[in-house]
């Protein structure tokens, strides 16, 4: 067995929109964007890249995205399409490894460590993952080769679209050392900030630091800073049939001090969970739960039973984890379910 973890992150590029381009290549050339309807709750669950480029981005609020782009063209999406798709894709990846995390329907990690298929070179089995992806599905993928979960998602973001990107285990140093902090999971645009104002910007910045003075300005969150900044990650690909729970969350750019904004910040992440639901599909859903993390790095979670989930049912939660906030902004905001054993029903989760 191989000593050293092969990790491959693979990310379908638009996928909702790509598919549709696929199936109308007339919609490939315009300004395209999927599940953000014009009301005042809309919010875009993902765009192409001609929309990108007028700066319209997936958790984007529709109306926000309309003013950057008005010609943006709308659609409401088709959920049982894209999870037609993603099961194709996903038994693409057990032809490589039977280790797989799927983390949405557009992505999954892949651990190929004792794989044998082109001689156990991860960087030859994505590479043809994508070609297999591309030949059976039209659609591309971009990929990230790293010796953990945390570098292969950061590479798989490198070379996007269809891109591949690789970190061999002797490239890790000098990889992290200039790696922004701003890119580890849980830096937000705030978070940077504070780690500039003490000299920290790189993840090489991390390395002198005094532990106690970022346990001090950053709380639990320290520990992860200084792994990620060293290019730790010791979390296993997961194969995790019946998980307990799921769910997304969002590290603010700015921290939020008005309610609206905040109910703003929760719809967006409502799409982002739908993405992560379809492996969760057989589940019997138990409680549903809200999640803020305030300026001084405090946390509360509200949770109640529920047996579907509707975007309408989480404000009421929203409201009390609010009225904890003690005069202090929202960092960051996060929606969650919880579920009960398997069952053979069907969670009710309108698209």
């Amino acid at each position: 067995m191989s000593s050293q973890r092969k990790i491959i992150h693979i990310d379908m590029d638009c996928f909702f929109a790509a598919v549709e381009m696929r199936d109308n290549p007339m919609l490939a050339a315009i300004p395209l964007a999927i599940g953000g309807s014009r009301s005042s709750r809309g919010v875009i669950a993902t765009c192409n890249y001609p929309a990108r480029a007028f700066g319209v981005r997936s958790a984007m609020p529709t109306g926000q995205a309309l003013k950057l782009c008005p010609q943006l063209h709308l659609m409401a999406g088709n959920m049982e399409k894209y999870k037609t798709v993603s099961r194709q894709i996903r038994a693409i990846f057990h032809r490589y490894s039977d280790v797989v995390e799927p983390l949405s329907l557009d992505e999954a990690f892949l651990d190929v460590s004792n794989s044998q298929h082109f001689g156990g070179s991860a960087t030859r089995i994505a590479d043809d993952i994508r070609r297999v992806i591309l030949a059976e599905t039209g659609l591309t993928a971009s990929a990230g080769v790293a010796p953990n979960k945390f570098l292969a998602k950061i590479a798989s973001d490198e070379n996007k679209p269809d891109g591949l990107f690789v970190i061999t285990p002797q490239q890790v140093a000098a990889f992290v050392d200039n790696l922004p902090l701003a890119k580890i999971p849980g830096v937000g645009t705030k978070t940077a900030e504070r780690l500039s104002r003490l000299g920290l910007t790189k993840c090489k910045d991390i390395a002198n630091c005094d532990l106690a003075v970022l346990v001090k300005h950053f709380g639990a969150m320290a520990d992860s800073l200084l792994k990620r900044s060293q290019g730790i990650d010791e979390r296993p690909v997961r194969v995790e049939r019946h998980a307990k729970s799921v769910g997304v969350e969002h590290t603010l750019a700015t921290d939020i001090d008005d309610y609206p904004d905040c109910v703003e910040a929760l719809s967006a992440l409502w799409p982002k969970l739908q993405l992560r639901l379809e492996h969760q599909s057989d589940k019997g859903l138990q409680k549903i739960g809200v999640k803020l993390k305030f300026s001084d790095f405090r946390q509360t979670t509200v949770e109640c039973q529920a047996q579907t989930a509707k975007l309408e049912q989480f404000l009421p939660l929203l409201q009390q984890a609010w009225q904890r906030r003690q005069q202090q902004g929202v960092r960051l905001v996060g929606i969650q379910l919880g579920f009960a054993a398997p069952n053979p029903g069907q969670l009710n989760l309108p698209f």
